[in-house]
């Protein structure tokens, strides 16, 4: 457990465990991915060992969750070395697995997709960095050393060392303003 909370630590330019670091963590600058995911790890690791520590550990992640807008299950499978860069809206499904160094950034989701021959969640491989907005399902694979970039939709497997990048912007010679920008009158 405190090998895989270091790992965690280092990401974050945070190179031993002690008083002094979990008081910077945790009070005096606050580093909310490192946050969460400290308190993701003592619910999962308290989670077959200690019922009374785990459901202490489990309300404060709920209570984090909602904070931060980590939306990620306790039940999720995630290596050590997980580095969240910034907060908010980050969606990740309970069954989902996530190797080693990960990174994610804000707006992400990983989910499940309910249909069709790729119904489940995906499985995401070693130093994997998952750009803004980026969303990533099905029962599909990620590969090691893989890069998606912001605004991706990644439904297929990905191999290990690709990019993935989102379409070029389309623009269209029409003025639909009116359609989105309501104006009052008295």
């Amino acid at each position: 457990m405190k090998n895989i909370l270091l790992e965690d630590f280092k990401r974050y330019n945070l190179s031993k465990i002690n008083l002094r670091t979990l008081f910077f963590v945790f009070i005096s600058h606050p580093i909310p991915g490192l946050k969460f995911m400290t308190i993701f790890r003592l619910a999962q690791n308290y989670r077959r060992k200690n019922r009374l520590l785990f459901y202490f550990f489990f309300y404060w992640l709920r209570r984090l969750k909602v904070k931060y807008g980590f939306d990620i299950s306790y039940r999720t499978q995630i290596g050590k070395g997980f580095y969240i860069g910034h907060f908010g809206n980050i969606v990740i499904h309970g069954d989902a697995i996530i190797g080693e160094n990960c990174n994610i950034s804000q707006g992400i989701t990983i989910g499940v997709s309910n249909y069709g021959e790729k119904k489940g969640v995906p499985t995401i491989g070693n130093r994997v960095f998952i750009g803004p907005n980026a969303c990533v399902f099905g029962n599909i694979s990620i590969g090691n050393n893989v890069t998606i970039g912001a605004n991706a939709v990644v439904t297929d497997t990905i191999a290990d060392g690709k990019t993935v990048l989102t379409s070029k912007m389309i623009l269209l010679d029409k003025d639909l303003s009116s359609y989105y920008i309501h104006e009052y009158s008295n």
